[in-house]
């Protein structure tokens, strides 16, 4: 109400009581007046389980909910605390509640005592309008008297006003030669035209009479307004607003100006040009006044100011496209087209046959796809500079990438980046600009289709970046020296697994979140819809990704497969196997094998899950036969050497190899590779395995380089074994392969005895115990 004063400002406890008393009655006054009518209302009215402690205040609370998900989060303290002060709450909201209703309380007493002073107030106002009735009635008849009694008087006065009139005329033709010499003095040349023209059909009767000298002297000076209008139309140093207004008063003294209109139209466009450079001195609604002037002088200069306005506006949004293509926020465009959309109209109204609104709409149309194309063109280089832009801050530092740090950098990239480029996106709907209403189908469109070509080009730009050929190799695949083929790197390794594991993130958590807000707030859509289908396919881009993370996982795993081929490569074709000396300790290839494993299984730690790896499992035949590890084979050696030759006992070994091999159970080495960490490892090993068995094939072999071979597969067995956690059966598999292979292709496959082999490796255990413990 008037005059009350406003209360003082509540603090936040205060607020808060008095809004939940508030929400209280609005929600008993809701359920009251809109009962639920049958069972599927009623069932609406439910309240949903709280997503979280906070949603105590939302109109669906449930109470049961509430408790058990606050059992589940809360200690026994936790509980104590929090029965503490919503016992103090409700005891607060019961004082809020009886202060409420005693204020309440007043403010109806105090509306029953007015109302009681209004009843008193309108007795005996009926007589009181009877009264003024009759007053007004009496002073109607009085005024018709006073008419009547003075009809006469007023003819008379009428008359001598027309006299009266007659004589300003005359009078004012007398100092009109007084009257324009003045304008001239005070440059008020509108105003010398206006008396000239209107003394005109005076002279034209009385010129030659009464009036004579008169007219001589107001067309001389008329005739010095001309010229001095003239001057002013010539001059450079005068707007073009008053060469205009000269043109006109011009052609009001009938004057000849269409000679002028060529000059004239070179001035309105170096005008034009000046507005383009935001002159501060010339304005749009300027120039429109001078469009209509023009128009007015000169009627037949319609086509060439049509094309004056076209060009304008034309160079003006060149100019904001030339803007965009630097990154504009939504907000800064959305005030640049406003701005021109304004000038438009006001231009509009003056040349409607420029079609300028057509024009402009076509325009905007064409900025508002460009902003949106170069929109997500910037969010795919700030995804992809979260990525390969660590690559270069770890060269300038010289420091080991943080794998993790990338991945989750990149994460934010693509979900924020995209949630956030939705939202600017959205302020195309939310703003008042006249022309959006109608853009909204189309705006929808390239919204969605901004989305689609935007997940298939980071899809691509993923495998482009990590050096992939589009025929990249398969896992597993090879050629005749065991090495896998691919192209040349452009990437480390490990951020080749972040984009893998990148790929994996959008499609299981982005695409769908994207997916949600676009049915919120860009669903729906133009032309397109109807005739091609929304343009926005999540279920394709899924695939996609889907598709490009297996690759890039495959790529990652054959990266470093390739790498430590190379190692095992020159390890086997270096030296001379047949002249091969006898094993004096674990070859250094062992060390350097194993280093690189290690830091596959560092790489794949940080960004990979842990998971439960498929276990081979042994059968009979496995362990059984010649085949066995080594510490099986003394015996029958020791024994051979008492009954057989050495040319004798090679071939008996080598048969019973193959014998063995027939009853060997198959097992399937290579399965799916999964994104967890045993997956990745186990398949690395498996295949540096499986191509150091290669190798072998391809050299010949004495007992010597025989010997060294098993007592380097001996020693792998334990740390391979380590680092694929539970695998034991494929690499026992894989090690006893390669085993074979040297046997195959040894002269004189005599194995290593027992106990030297075991001495072999206490002695390079000990030795890689003491470098690990050694101060660097």
């Amino acid at each position: 109400m008037a005059g009350v004063s406003s209360p003082p400002p509540m603090d936040e406890k205060a607020k808060r009581t008095r809004d939940l008393l508030a929400s209280f009655y609005t929600n008993t006054s809701n359920s009251n007046s809109a009962a639920p009518s049958s069972p599927s209302a009623a069932s609406n009215l439910t309240p949903r389980s709280p997503s979280s402690l906070d949603s105590i205040n939302s109109p669906s609370f449930d109470a049961s909910s509430y408790m058990s998900l606050l059992v589940q989060k809360s200690n026994l303290e936790g509980l104590l605390q929090k029965h503490v002060q919503m016992a103090a709450e409700i005891k607060n909201l019961d004082t809020d509640l009886q202060m409420l209703v005693y204020e309440n309380y007043n403010k109806f007493i105090s509306a029953t005592d007015t109302i009681k002073r209004m009843k008193s107030n309108i007795l005996g106002m009926e007589t009181n309008m009877e009264q003024l009735l009759a007053k007004i009635t009496s002073v109607q008849s009085k005024s018709d008297s006073v008419n009547t009694s003075l009809f006469e008087k007023r003819e008379h006065i009428e008359k001598l006003h027309r006299s009266r009139n007659l004589l300003r005329k005359v009078q004012f033709i007398y100092d009109l030669p007084s009257r324009l010499n003045k304008c001239i003095k005070a440059e008020a040349y509108a105003d010398a035209v206006r008396f000239f023209t209107g003394a005109k059909p005076i002279f034209e009767a009385y010129g030659d009479s009464s009036f004579q000298e008169c007219k001589r002297a107001s067309e001389e000076a008329i005739n010095t307004v001309i010229q001095n209008l003239q001057e002013k139309l010539y001059s450079d140093s005068e707007p073009i607003e008053a060469r205009a207004e000269a043109v006109v008063l011009l052609k009001q003294l009938n004057f000849p100006v269409d000679n002028l209109k060529t000059s004239l139209l070179e001035k309105l466009e170096d005008c034009l040009l000046k507005l383009e450079d935001e002159s501060k001195d010339v304005s749009v609604g300027e120039i429109s006044k001078t469009f209509r002037a023009y128009l007015i002088i000169f009627p037949d200069s319609e086509q060439r100011l049509i094309e004056l306005a076209q060009g304008l506006f034309s160079r003006r949004y060149d100019a904001v496209r030339d803007q965009l293509k630097k990154r504009m926020l939504s907000v800064d465009l959305l005030e640049l087209l406003g701005i021109i959309w304004e000038d438009v109209t006001t231009v509009d109204q003056v040349l409607p046959e420029a079609a300028l609104p057509a024009y402009s709409l076509e325009s905007t149309c064409s900025s508002i796809r460009q902003h949106i194309s170069i929109a997500f063109s910037h969010l795919q280089h700030e995804i992809s500079d979260a990525v390969a832009g660590s690559q270069s801050k770890s060269n300038e530092g010289r420091d080991e990438l943080d794998l993790h740090i990338v991945l989750e950098n990149s994460k934010k990239a693509a979900m924020q980046g995209s949630l956030d480029l939705l939202v600017e996106l959205r302020q195309f709907f939310d703003e008042k600009l006249e022309l959006l209403p109608k853009l909204r189908e189309l705006i929808t469109d390239w919204v969605q289709e901004g989305f689609q070509e935007f997940f298939q080009n980071l899809e691509k730009h993923f495998i482009l970046l990590s050096g992939s050929s589009t025929n990249n190799c398969h896992l597993g695949e090879s050629n005749h020296s065991g090495v896998l083929t691919q192209s040349p790197d452009k990437l480390p390794t490990g951020l080749v697994l972040v984009l893998s594991q990148l790929a994996v993130f959008i499609e299981q958590s982005v695409i769908p979140k994207i997916t949600e807000e676009i049915a919120a707030s860009f669903s729906g859509g133009g032309v397109r819809v109807y005739e091609y289908g929304p343009a926005f396919i999540p279920g394709e881009i899924c695939r996609l990704f889907r598709s490009a993370g297996e690759k890039l996982l495959h790529l990652y795993i054959n990266m470093k497969t390739r790498k430590i081929s190379v190692v095992s490569k020159k390890r086997f074709t270096t030296p001379n196997w047949i002249k091969h000396k006898e094993p004096r300790e674990v070859h250094m290839f062992v060390d350097i094998l194993l280093q690189e494993l290690e830091g596959v299984k560092i790489e794949v730690k940080q960004i990979l899950p842990c998971g439960v790896i498929k276990r081979h499992r042994n059968s009979d035949s496995v362990g059984s036969g010649s085949t066995n590890s080594s510490r099986s084979h003394p015996n029958a050696m020791r024994e051979d050497k008492l009954t057989r030759s050495n040319t004798q006992r090679a071939r008996s070994q080598f048969l019973e190899s193959h014998l063995a091999k027939l009853f060997e159970q198959k097992m399937e080495i290579f399965t799916k590779v999964e994104y967890t960490q045993e997956s990745v490892i186990s398949t690395v090993i498996k295949l540096c395995l499986k191509s150091l068995q290669e190798f072998v094939r391809l050299q010949t072999l004495n007992r010597s380089g025989y010997q060294q071979i098993q007592l380097d597969m001996e020693f792998l067995k334990a740390p391979l074994k380590q680092l694929v956690d539970d695998d034991d059966a494929a690499i026992d598999f894989l090690l006893k392969e390669v085993n074979n292979a040297a046997h195959e292709r040894c002269l004189d496959p005599i194995l290593l005895e027992a106990p030297i082999l075991d001495k072999l490796i206490s002695a390079k255990l000990v030795k890689n115990k003491d470098l690990s413990a050694s101060p660097l």
